[in-house]
């Protein structure tokens, strides 16, 4: 992403365009240019698009975890004076997303969430693998994809000297515990936010069945299906992910 990284105190994003604000929320082992093809797209639609970078490995031990990551977005909300925002979250970004959702309904007007994580417990210690050698790791972020060939040698690199580091990787696996505390099953069916579920096909780390229960559990949310499709529909199949969210907020007058 070419893009001006901004920082201002504890906040470190990118910003582009103008309009109503779009806040994306990364995954665990996705960077801010994950959502290149999002980026791209809706400041041209009018949108106002906003990339935080969570503050995964930043925080002390104690605080690692989804809670604390959905109060940092709603610091981050107030810090940019937004009165209602739209949040898209990927993978534990979806999670944050969620718990946010929940716990400040007031800003947020619109939830839109691609192979979350908060149903389902194999979710996370499955999809980010502990320290192993490069071919090892290199199996399992190509199977985050549908077409192995999305995890370029740069997505490869990047997990492996996540899960070699000593520090990330602590911080990691206590993510990954404190998403399977966060279960949100009972919570979903008191969130009236309007909520747009899209999902891959063939994810292999949160199944179309998370999907699929994402969808009846919350009261108003609509399901879009994207065919030959892994984990991170928003980076496999960007053009089908933008048109099908784009035509959601038009419908929904966002």
């Amino acid at each position: 992403m070419t893009h001006k990284l901004k920082q201002e105190g504890k906040f470190s994003y990118i910003e582009v365009g103008e309009g109503t604000p779009i806040i994306i929320l990364h995954g665990l082992m996705g960077g801010l240019s994950n959502f290149n093809g999002v980026s791209k797209f809706f400041p041209e639609r009018g949108y106002k698009l906003v990339i935080p970078e969570l503050p995964i490995y930043k925080m002390t031990l104690l605080k690692t975890n989804v809670k604390n990551f959905a109060k940092y977005v709603s610091d981050f909300i107030d810090h940019k004076g937004y009165k209602e925002v739209v949040l898209l979250g990927n993978s534990l970004g979806g999670h944050i997303g969620l718990l946010c959702t929940k716990m400040y309904p007031e800003k947020i007007k619109a939830l839109v969430i691609t192979g979350s994580s908060g149903l389902y417990e194999s979710a996370m210690g499955e999809s980010y693998p502990k320290r192993g050698d490069r071919d090892y790791i290199q199996k399992k972020a190509e199977n985050v994809f549908y077409d192995p060939a999305v995890a370029t040698k740069e997505i490869v690199d990047e997990v492996y000297e996540t899960v070699n580091d000593r520090n990330k990787l602590i911080r990691t696996l206590a993510i990954a515990k404190s998403a399977i505390r966060h279960n949100m099953a009972k919570d979903l069916p008191n969130m009236n936010t309007p909520t747009c579920i899209i999902w891959g096909k063939n994810d292999n780390v949160t199944p179309p069945e998370v999907a699929k229960e994402f969808h009846e559990l919350l009261p108003d949310s609509n399901l879009y299906w994207i065919e030959k499709c892994g984990h991170a529909a928003m980076m496999e199949h960007p053009d089908e992910f933008n048109t099908l969210l784009d035509a959601w907020l038009q419908a929904r007058k966002f």
